[in-house]
């Protein structure tokens, strides 16, 4: 069958086992995916003959001999096609092309704020994504894209749903939109979720379970359980930020509430409580810079803040059991000081079960983290279809 492009595509059966085993990248023959899968050999052989013919799949060497003819085998080509990440934060968008093993060809970061509005963000994406792609001269190449947004996600349609710091983006259709401009599959979930599969994928992808937590404007969690992102019934596992603390009882919070732990503990509460000191600081970045700087009164609040998110940390392990628990974002990265806070209610609060083997740490991810998720998202869920 051929996609409006002419080019081959494959359905859904023939993506699923074949590909998935093959993307491993070690070389296998029919009769190995045959006895791996449980399909029978004619089915196998007509799936590989298919991925083949669409360039996913090449064949590589032919198996050691056990009498008779060699068997040939076969391996994940992840370098023919690759797809688009996206990465909109609330004051910037990155955006990215790699390849199908993840390898990062060409990206562009620009200053530019998500509060702009939908269609000066999105029109940004698609005439910088063109231009990426224009730059690779590589017709046919792009097969999905991958978007990560700043705010509560439906991921059965990829639409935001009353995302507080993104005013007009309201139910907007963002996969109609760059699937319209780009003519591929576009998914879309919110950033702390993209950010936590990047981690997983590019730093622990021998653990299964993780915990993502990204500390900046908000606060909220990406959980990978079994493995896999977990988004729960309506795409919002992991809102963490909107968790009542008796710290917090009355404070107000952006969405409505009071007593959030991000009322308290976010970036700009952080920064607030140091304004009030007389500290010239106004959001995430600032207080992570005077961490930096070494100032005494910015540490403290950090360190506390830690606390108290290690506080409502201790509830997940109790509920998840993750292995690894990764703090991201300019607030926890400034430093090991909301590491240490969080380490030290954890530690103090969890079971001996729970915590014995539980790893606490800052996150590996580069600037670079969240453009590697969402082109993950893209390459595992829609890439060859």
């Amino acid at each position: 069958m051929l996609d409006p492009r002419g080019q081959e595509t494959l359905s859904g059966s023939a993506q699923s086992e074949i590909f998935q085993l093959l993307r491993d990248g070690q070389p296998r023959t029919r009769s190995e995916l045959a006895t791996l899968t449980g399909l029978a050999r004619s089915t196998v052989a007509a799936r590989v003959d298919a991925l083949l013919r669409t360039g996913l799949i090449r064949s590589v060497a032919d198996a050691a001999s056990t009498g008779g003819r060699p068997s040939r085998q076969f391996a994940f080509d992840g370098t023919s096609y690759g797809v688009l990440g996206v990465d909109i934060g609330a004051t910037h968008v990155h955006i990215g092309v790699s390849d199908l093993e993840g390898t990062l060809l060409v990206d562009l970061k620009e200053s530019l704020a998500v509060a702009e509005g939908p269609d000066v963000v999105l029109a940004w994406v698609v005439e910088h994504g063109q231009e990426l792609l224009a730059r690779l001269d590589r017709p046919g190449f792009l097969r999905a894209v991958g978007v990560g947004l700043p705010g509560p996600v439906e991921h059965t349609t990829g639409r935001p749903v009353d995302p507080p710091i993104m005013p007009g983006w309201d139910r907007f259709d963002v996969p109609a939109t760059l699937t319209g401009a780009f003519g591929v599959p576009t998914l879309v979930d919110n950033d702390v979720n993209v950010m936590a599969l990047g981690e997983h994928n590019d730093h622990w992808p021998e653990v299964d379970d993780l915990l993502f937590i990204k500390v900046s404007t908000g606060i909220g969690a990406g959980v990978i359980a079994g493995g896999r992102v977990h988004r729960g019934a309506m795409g919002i596992a992991g809102d963490i930020g909107h968790v009542w603390v008796p710290e917090a009882d009355e404070v107000p919070c952006r969405c409505g509430s009071t007593g959030c732990l991000e009322a308290i503990a976010a970036g700009p509460a952080i920064a607030a409580h140091l304004r009030e000191g007389g500290l010239d600081v106004h959001g995430p970045q600032d207080v992570a810079a005077a961490v930096n700087q070494g100032d005494i009164d910015a540490i403290r609040a950090v360190r506390e803040a830690g606390r108290i998110i290690g506080r409502v940390l201790t509830t997940c392990v109790s509920l998840i059991n993750p292995a690894v628990i990764v703090l991201g974002g300019p607030v926890a990265n400034a430093g090991d000081h909301l590491l240490a806070g969080a380490r030290e209610a954890v530690y103090a609060r969890s079971t001996p079960l729970a915590s014995g083997n539980l790893q606490i740490v800052r996150s590996r991810g580069t600037d670079k983290a969240a453009v590697s998720g969402a082109s993950s998202m893209a390459i595992q869920a829609r890439a060859v279809r």
